[in-house]
Parts: structure tokens; C-alpha cells; sequence
């Protein structure tokens, strides 16, 4: 390898491997989304459309997310770097790198538990392995259209058993209203999941499979064995399926971007987190106002669907659709498939075929490399390079890196 690719690796740090055994995924907790968060947001608006600025409290807010312009707070009072890190006593905006924006997350309170769709509505539904439960039962539960029984008492009735309406009139009549727990929607799948003793579960279920012969059960069973290890294991636990405080991604990763005429074009995240709000805050005020059950119900199942909508769109019901009938892109759109985050930002690049002709061997290359053109190595390792003019401090921007690359090729 001559000398001046050496140089360059080691400016790069390219040699610098960052050995990583394995990266763990698990199920957050509600304090866990909560500790995420720089506040909650309560606002669904986005900017003031006079002054163009952040709304306080909305899901734009500088004082949640970080300031707009580098080293000045919102009402302008402290401005330049010499006053890092103090938070402003007028507006309450920590003066910081606009940057931060891109890393900030918010939170919201949730007025009632809702069911995570990603939990629910997969193959095969993790809510109801943990519970034995079918798909179709919890569907029923978590949108409002039967009971389920948390706590039998000394009733005939058996635990996770599925009530309807007038089946659990007639329960009430017969028993009394105090002989028996049973519950709508998803507050009562998270009590019920409150209840699984991960351990004793284990124990039991591994029993039950020494004791039959069966293939199809001995395959159910695995799946629900499998499920509450790895929950024990993770130290994770079951209700966190269900949530009560919903993370609110960073402003910079859902962009509002100002058009000419004075119009904006935004993402669809923010309609949706939008929905949520709305639907939230006015659950919120009926509650406090001792509404009728029946509003309150209808209330909270569309709290739920409205959550559902945020995280995959389009997966229960109709999707919600924006101008032109077209249907809201969610988080899950913006993960999945080939122009998703995954596969479109961080697993690879495009390479044209005019890069494959240019892609040579050399006697002093060693077989995993190969040499390539300087114009093309600046392209395909952009993202090194920014972050390496960055540490040497020749840039404090990545606006102002891209322009330096630029102008050597």
C-alpha cells in the first residue's frame, strides 16, 4: 500500500474497527421513553404561520427540541457561543447547536393505555402468545367490542375470558357488580399482562409440553416459551406491549420545509402526530368533565386507532389519507423496504456501472482491496470524511464540509 493511501485511511480513521459483539433490541419502558425525552409535548401545532416560529409546547418547540439557529435562544436575548449551554430565563431555549434538533425526542402522556400495533397485529401475535389469546379475541377487546375478565373472584368465570356487552350485564345481575374485574380496550389487555409471572408461566408451559403428544400444541407451545424468555431475559416485561407514554421522534427526522408563496410542505408524521394529540387532549378534557361512558369508549378506541395510524397506517382498518386521497406515510413506511432508513441510508450505496470500469488491482494491494479514483472515493465515503474535517476543526457544519469536498473535486 504506498504511503498516500495510508495517510488518507488514517486520516479518515478507517483502520479504527469498533468491535461491537452485538446490538440488543428490546422493548422500551415507559420510564425508559420517558428518560428519552427533553418534555412532553401538548401542542399539536407546528410553527406560528405570522412570525414563522416554533410553537411553544408543539411538536416543533424549542424548548423541548433545541433551538432553531446555532448558539441563540428563541426570543434572541443571549446570541453566540460564548453563552453555551445557558437556558435562556425569557423563552427557556438552552443555547446549543441547532444540530441537536436531529436528536431531541419529546414525549406524550397517554390519557388511556393503547396497544402497539407492532404487537398486536403481527405474525404470530406476541400480546396473545404472552396471554393465549387469538388475534381476533384481542381485536375485539382492544377496539372496544367485548369484555375481558382481569379478575374472576369466585365467580364460574375463568381469567382472559371474552364478555359481551350483555353477557356482562347479565354476569353483574347474577353475581354482583363487585364480584368480578372485567374491563374494555387496551387498559385491560395491560392489566391482564401485568398479571403473567414470567417465571411460573415458564415452568408451567414446559410441564404442560412433557405432557402431550400433539405436534400442532407442542409448536404453540414453543412459540410462547420462546416469547417469555426472551422477555426474562431482556429484562423486559410484558405490559410494556401496551403504551402509556408515546415517544415523539426528533423535529429534523419529520422536517416542515417552507415553499414559495408562503405555503409549506411537511411530512406525514406530523399530521399524524398531530391526530394523536388532538384525539388525547380531548379525551383528556372529557374525563375531567365526567362524561357518559359511551362518548368516553368511542373516544378512547379513537385515540387507539389514531396511534395505530402513527406506527403502521393502513394495517387495521382504512389508512388516513392526506391531500389527494393519498395515503399517510408512517413510521413503519419509513423503515421498510427498499427506499426505507435500513436499506436506502445505512446498509449501502448505488454504484453506477461507469464506477465498476474504474475499480482497479495494484501489486502492492493486498486481495480485500482494491484502488479507486480519488473523485469517487470522495463520494462513496462522504460521510467519514464530514465527520473527520469536523474532529480536526476545519468545519463546524456539515453544510460547510459538503462545500469543501465539492471544491476538490
Amino acid at each position: 500500500m504506498t504511503s498516500s493511501n495510508q495517510n488518507a485511511r488514517e486520516l479518515l480513521g478507517l483502520d479504527k474497527v469498533n468491535q461491537v459483539d452485538y446490538v440488543g433490541i428490546t422493548v422500551a419502558s415507559p420510564e425508559a421513553i420517558r428518560s428519552w425525552s427533553k418534555g412532553e409535548v401538548k401542542n399539536p401545532e407546528t410553527i406560528n404561520y405570522r412570525t414563522f416560529k416554533p410553537e411553544k409546547g408543539g411538536l416543533f418547540c424549542e424548548r423541548i427540541f433545541g433551538p432553531v439557529k446555532d448558539w441563540e435562544c428563541s426570543c434572541g436575548k443571549y446570541k453566540r457561543i460564548k453563552h453555551r449551554g445557558v437556558v435562556c430565563d425569557r423563552c427557556g431555549v438552552e443555547v446549543t447547536l441547532a444540530r441537536v434538533r436531529r436528536e431531541r425526542m419529546g414525549h406524550i402522556e397517554l390519557a388511556v393505555p393503547t396497544c402497539h400495533i407492532w404487537f398486536f397485529k403481527c405474525m404470530p401475535s406476541r400480546i396473545g402468545l404472552a396471554l393465549d389469546m387469538t388475534a381476533r379475541h384481542l381485536e375485539r377487546v382492544i377496539y372496544y367490542e367485548d369484555y375481558l375478565v382481569i379478575d374472576p373472584g369466585s365467580t364460574p368465570l375463568k381469567q382472559n375470558q371474552l364478555l359481551s356487552e350483555h353477557e356482562c350485564r347479565e354476569a353483574k345481575e347474577t353475581y354482583g357488580a363487585e364480584a368480578f374485574v372485567a374491563k374494555m380496550g387496551a387498559e385491560a389487555v395491560r392489566e391482564a399482562l401485568c398479571k403473567v409471572d414470567l417465571l411460573k408461566q415458564v415452568d408451567e408451559l414446559q410441564e404442560a409440553m412433557t405432557q402431550t403428544k400433539s405436534k400442532q400444541i407442542r409448536k404453540k407451545l414453543t412459540k410462547r416459551i420462546k416469547l417469555l424468555q426472551g422477555l426474562g431475559s431482556s429484562k423486559s416485561r410484558p405490559e410494556w406491549m401496551i403504551l402509556t407514554v408515546l415517544p415523539v421522534i426528533p423535529p429534523d427526522l419529520r422536517p416542515l420545509v417552507p415553499l414559495e408563496g408562503g405555503r409549506f410542505a411537511t411530512s406525514d408524521l406530523n399530521d399524524l402526530y398531530r391526530r394523536v394529540i388532538n384525539r388525547n387532549n380531548r379525551l383528556k378534557n372529557l374525563l375531567s368533565l365526567k362524561t357518559p361512558e359511551v362518548i368516553i369508549r368511542n373516544e378512547k378506541r379513537m385515540l387507539q386507532e389514531a396511534v395505530d395510524a402513527l406506527f403502521d397506517n393502513g394495517r387495521h382498518g382504512r389508512a388516513v389519507t392526506g391531500a389527494g386521497n393519498r395515503a399517510l406515510k408512517s413510521l413503519s413506511d419509513m423503515l421498510k423496504g427498499k427506499s426505507g432508513r435500513f436499506r436506502q441510508n445505512l446498509l449501502g450505496k448505488r454504484v453506477d456501472y461507469s464506477g465498476r470500469s474504474v475499480i482497479v488491482i495494484g501489486p502492492e494491494l493486498k486481495l480485500n482491496q482494491c484502488g479507486l479514483p480519488k473523485k469517487m472515493a470522495l463520494v462513496l465515503f462522504d460521510p467519514f470524511i464530514i465527520r473527520r474535517l469536523k474532529e480536526l476543526g476545519y468545519v463546524h457544519t456539515v453544510r460547510s464540509a459538503k462545500k469543501m469536498i465539492e471544491r476538490q473535486t
